[in-house]
């Protein structure tokens, strides 16, 4: 169990290459920008199919 952690460390220090801070800051501004654009587009499908939900049963 030791050698596997061991080897787990070992690997994360010297063989994974983590991202520079601008990397890392561009990365989480795309993130959030599309988190935004798909929350924005849910709410005009929601709205939409509550309207044309509410435009059928109104009909009867």
């Amino acid at each position: 169990m030791i050698g596997y952690i061991k080897s787990c460390y070992d690997e994360l220090k010297n063989k994974v290459s983590w991202p520079t801070l601008t990397q890392l800051q561009a990365s989480s501004l795309v993130v959030a920008v599309c988190s935004v654009l798909i929350a924005i587009i849910i709410y005009f499908m929601d709205s939409g199919s509550k309207n044309l939900i509410k435009l059928f049963f109104d009909l009867f």
